[in-house]
């Protein structure tokens, strides 16, 4: 089963994240076979962290809750909230395998919560700056929640046309990278 895991930051955590570093990047490795997306969400001046992205496949709803509750940077209180959610992988692959690279292009978390009726449940026709792609689903799978993306495209307003206008309650656009060691 796939989870999309949003870890977002505490105002003033970059201390404590600097200081949890190599313990988030060791508790990441552990989990390396099962990552198929993950990296860091910044703030306007594309310097200041927010968050922490991680798109794991895992056995069930218990190991998701286990792998976001678990992680270093959660229990010593860098992340105020953290958003888990049945993920489906439209794209069939991680973001290891994107043909665009690591490098080039913005980089953004499209995050649409959902609102009334699924939308947005088949690949847009336009895929090429998708870097992950799915629905957000409740734990049992059976109702759609949302829609979540990794894209690369020219701006924001770009990236969040990746979603059908209208049919969220909100759709956040946040600045994210390539995450894992360097």
């Amino acid at each position: 089963m796939e989870f999309f895991c949003f870890h977002r930051d505490r105002p003033g955590s970059v201390p404590l994240r600097d200081k949890l570093l190599e313990d988030h990047w060791s508790y990441m490795d552990g989990y390396a076979a099962e990552l198929i997306a993950r990296g860091p969400t910044f703030a306007a001046d594309g310097e200041t962290p927010t968050g922490s992205v991680h798109i794991v496949d895992l056995p069930d709803p218990a190991a998701a809750r286990a792998f976001a509750f678990d992680e270093p940077n959660y229990q010593a209180g860098a992340y105020r909230d953290v958003l888990l959610r049945r993920w489906r992988n439209l794209l069939g692959r991680t973001m290891w395998d994107f043909p665009g690279g690591r490098t080039g292009g913005n980089r953004y978390l499209v995050l649409g919560l959902g609102s009334g009726e699924a939308v947005d449940l088949a690949v847009p026709s336009d895929r090429d700056g998708l870097i992950a792609y799915g629905p957000l689903l409740s734990d049992d799978g059976a109702t759609w929640l949302g829609t979540a993306a990794l894209v690369r495209a020219a701006d924001p307003d770009t990236a969040r046309a990746v979603l059908t206008p209208g049919r969220y309650a909100d759709i956040e656009v946040h600045d994210w990278e390539f995450g894992g060691r360097r």
